[in-house]
């Protein structure tokens, strides 16, 4: 049986076990040499065939504000517990000083046939996946940088449920739609839930 942690963490893997998702943040800006530094991160993620089909959006001052009360607008057209996740949703975006948001391009789903020889009728659902992959490879990249900084972060997934309007707003093409992550120096750290035993999420075939 596997033990945790055998082996000193380096850096990177510190990073990645101090990660939390942080809801509430400090009336205090992000450096734009920290902004950057994360983005560059989120850039260098694989992705299908290079072909990086992700966009970044950087969202601050009025336009972040008019980002929160949108989704807090819509927030009372869900059921209860899609609700409570909305308008917190709208209260972090609110109190972070920027927002990044990641969208897919559609570039793969548009000339993904070309590049890999897939047929018409399975292509889709194909190459939707890969440009989930390739966002959310960019997405948690940007998040473990943004820890190494100090930085703190949440993935807003509730927002999937509002992406047209999200879209919309943010200029971006409707398509697959990847993260809203507010960003910036955490009021409060948690602990953060625990996570489940590796026992018990790896299987091993020989």
């Amino acid at each position: 049986m596997e033990t945790e942690q055998t082996f000193p963490l380096n850096e990177t893997l510190r990073s990645i076990e101090q990660r939390r998702s942080v809801r509430v943040f400090l009336d205090q800006p992000v450096p734009q040499e920290c902004i950057r530094a994360v983005l560059r991160a989120a850039n260098q993620a694989p992705s299908a065939h290079n072909q990086q089909s992700w966009r970044f959006i950087v969202v601050s001052g009025g336009k972040k504000d008019e980002l929160a009360r949108l989704v807090s607008a819509r927030a009372g057209n869900f059921s209860r517990p899609a609700t409570a996740l909305l308008r917190m949703a709208a209260r972090s975006i609110d109190s972070a000083p920027v927002v990044i948001a990641v969208a897919n391009t559609g570039q793969l789903i548009a000339h993904g046939t070309e590049l890999f020889k897939v047929g018409a009728e399975e292509a889709h659902d194909f190459f939707r996946t890969m440009e989930i992959q390739n966002s959310a490879a960019a997405a948690e990249n940007l998040l473990v940088a943004a820890t190494s900084l100090g930085l703190a972060t949440v993935w807003l997934g509730i927002l999937y449920l509002i992406k047209d309007e999200v879209l919309h707003f943010l200029g971006e093409p409707k398509g697959e739609f990847m993260a809203v992550i507010p960003i910036g120096y955490a009021a409060r750290m948690s602990s953060g839930p625990a996570k489940v035993p590796l026992e018990q999420v790896v299987r091993r075939l020989q």
